[in-house]
């Protein structure tokens, strides 16, 4: 079968589709024809990060498909089911913190930008009967993220006021779409006046660029900030949290260095929680969220298999406001 993966060149270079071997099928798992994939800026992590390059990097951790094989212990799914998965394995009770065997798909193990993925079924959910196959492909992982960041970690309900930096990609449109449902007021910045044009067409109360005085725009602090940018953001987020008011940190896409003011944050007695990903249990609860809401996930573009290097290219501009999604099969 046909995969993507990274090897023998740095950066997006290095991304090829190459035929790899199939993998072989246990009691408990499913074989899944993958149909769409989602991009997520892991991706760019992983391939950032992969400096081995005589060795395979397998890519993917999103995926919606069909269910064409299962093993002799699965009940829950069964052939012809339109399936998504949790690219998060191993993690399957709401915790603190995902348990030592918690392993994300991709890098050694096949990941799910390739036409068949064999996977457990405690980690493959029934694709919501509202969602295209496209949508399902582009909503598990970035959606998981949301959700744990804004309601796990962020106790996040009606009537509070949520700051999101840097919106426009994936979870932080999910990170809206989910706030704005359970009743909150949303607040977001972003580089680019387009993104925040459209931000305000899906619900969002207050916008700002990165370069304006949030606190004077929008005139008065916050209760939570779900924080992803990174460095360029962290001091100027923290500074928007009122007293008593939690940051939660879920990337860091310009830098994982900040310095910032030790005896202002206790003084003011503000809460950092990071967050990443998110359990099995979290996963089902979310879907149950977004099909009551009729939640989707924002789609930017969609490329066919063999374009995966565009897509990689917008996804490195950062242009995309959504996700940006590969047609794997029909």
């Amino acid at each position: 079968m046909k995969a993507l993966v990274h090897e023998q060149k740095s950066g997006i270079d290095g991304l090829q589709i190459k035929d790899v071997q199939s993998q072989k099928m246990k009691e408990h798992e499913v074989k899944i024809s993958i149909k769409y994939v989602g991009l997520n800026h892991r991706d760019l992590i992983n391939i950032e990060g992969h400096k081995d390059l005589s060795k395979t990097l397998y890519m993917g951790e999103d995926a919606a498909g069909i269910v064409i094989e299962t093993g002799s212990g699965v009940t829950s799914i069964k052939i012809g089911d339109k399936v998504m998965i949790n690219g998060g394995l191993n993690w399957n009770k709401n915790s603190a913190a995902p348990p030592e065997q918690f392993e994300v798909i991709g890098n050694t193990r096949i990941g799910s930008f390739a036409e068949e993925i064999v996977y457990p079924a405690e980690s493959v959910v029934n694709v919501p009967s509202y969602l295209t196959m496209e949508e399902a492909g582009a909503f598990s992982l970035g959606g998981l993220t949301a959700y744990r960041a804004l309601f796990t970690q962020g106790q996040v309900n009606k009537g509070m006021k949520i700051l999101i930096p840097g919106i426009g990609g994936g979870v932080a449109n999910f990170l809206l779409s989910f706030a704005k449902a359970a009743g909150a007021f949303v607040y977001v910045t972003s580089r680019s006046e387009d993104k925040l044009n459209k931000a305000k067409l899906s619900g969002a109360d207050k916008t700002a660029l990165n370069d304006e005085d949030w606190n004077d725009i929008f005139g008065e602090k916050v209760d939570v900030v779900i924080e992803s940018v990174g460095a360029a953001t962290f001091n100027k987020s923290l500074a928007t949290l009122k007293p008593g008011g939690t940051m939660v940190l879920f990337g860091s896409s310009t830098g994982n260095l900040v310095e910032f003011n030790l005896r202002n944050f206790f003084v003011q007695q503000y809460t950092l929680k990071g967050s990443m990903m998110g359990s099995q249990e979290e996963l089902v609860d979310m879907i149950a969220f977004s099909e009551k809401h009729l939640i989707k996930p924002l789609i930017d573009t969609v490329y066919p298999f063999e374009d995966y290097k565009k897509a990689f290219e917008r996804l490195t501009e950062a242009k995309q406001t959504g996700k940006i999604v590969l047609k794997i099969a029909d």
